[in-house]
């Protein structure tokens, strides 16, 4: 639930006001935590990843700012499936082309997020996105493919990124350039069950999944990193967004049993739709990890054809 108005407090980000839990982590730190208080929370596991990570400042459209974000306590699902490349080439631009994992095959997924400790205060998150070939060169390489499934690496394009809180979506629509906004969003995640819901704009299911854990297995923090880049647009300007998983406990299926994918009316379920989703070949949950998120860069997005 948002904080009532005695419990929060307004900050500025790039000329707007937005709302923030009072004495949370933004409130207290503005992006420049003190590592080792934050390590002392119950819910953290450790802050040797960060450490090695010094945020610089950046001037960026919302002012201002500390990169990476950092988020030290994380976890997250998603279904990976199977769409026609014709169906999914009418929603990308130009100059991204769909990664086939056969001719005429592209991959798309539904993901959840909860970050209970992070720099901008506990919020959940869902997306709907597009796995793309690397815009760094135009033919489609193995070892992208690999490691895009093994969750090493994947280039992603996303169509719907709602949030549950205020400055998530300020921060991610007008610093990110991503389709941000806010709504009733639910996500629960532990070792044996996985549920999330997304409301739309009459309090009915957007999507919502239930779904069985997969079994889980535990890795030493700095084992296993893996690495997101997605591409947006910002004043018309192509950039790319990096963001790096530290994962400390994940498991993988490509059963269906036991998951449950509810497709309602809104605006996830008209751009999941839109991408003729033909079947769920993976189902990934991370129960426990951290991420890094670093501000957008420009970048250089070769023109394509269609």
């Amino acid at each position: 639930m948002p904080p009532t108005q005695k419990d929060s407090v307004k900050v500025d980000l790039g000329g707007r006001a937005v709302t923030v839990p009072k004495g949370g982590l933004y409130d207290t730190y503005r992006m420049d935590p003190d590592l080792d208080a934050i390590a002392r929370d119950p819910r953290v596991s450790g802050v040797d990843f960060f450490r090695q990570l010094p945020k610089i400042r950046v001037d960026s459209a919302i002012g201002p700012t500390l990169t990476p974000n950092f988020y030290y306590s994380v976890s997250t699902a998603r279904l990976t499936m199977l769409a026609p490349s014709r169906a999914i080439r009418t929603r990308l631009p130009r100059e991204l082309s769909p990664l086939e994992i056969a001719p005429g095959l592209g991959l798309v997924s539904v993901m959840f997020f909860r970050y209970d400790v992070c720099d901008i205060d506990f919020y959940t998150e869902a997306a709907v996105g597009i796995a793309v070939k690397p815009a760094r060169h135009g033919k489609l390489g193995f070892l992208d493919l690999v490691a895009g499934l093994k969750n090493e690496h994947l280039d992603s394009y996303v169509l719907s990124l709602p949030v549950s809180t205020e400055i998530a979506q300020v921060r991610g629509h007008d610093g990110y350039g991503f389709p941000k906004w806010v709504t009733c969003l639910d996500v629960g995640i532990d070792d044996l069950r996985t549920t999330a819901r997304v409301a739309n704009d009459a309090d009915g299911t957007d999507l919502a999944l239930v779904a069985d854990t997969p079994k889980q297995a535990t890795h030493r923090t700095g084992e296993r990193v893996s690495s997101l880049t997605s591409y947006t647009t910002i004043n018309g300007a192509w950039h790319s967004t990096l963001s790096q998983t530290n994962v400390l406990s994940a498991g993988t299926t490509r059963s269906t049993r036991g998951i449950t994918l509810e497709v309602g009316e809104g605006r996830m379920a008209d751009d999941l739709r839109s991408l003729k989703p033909k079947r769920t070949v993976q189902f990934d949950v991370m129960a426990q990890g951290q991420v890094a998120l670093h501000m957008p860069v420009p970048t250089s997005v070769p023109s394509r054809n269609k």
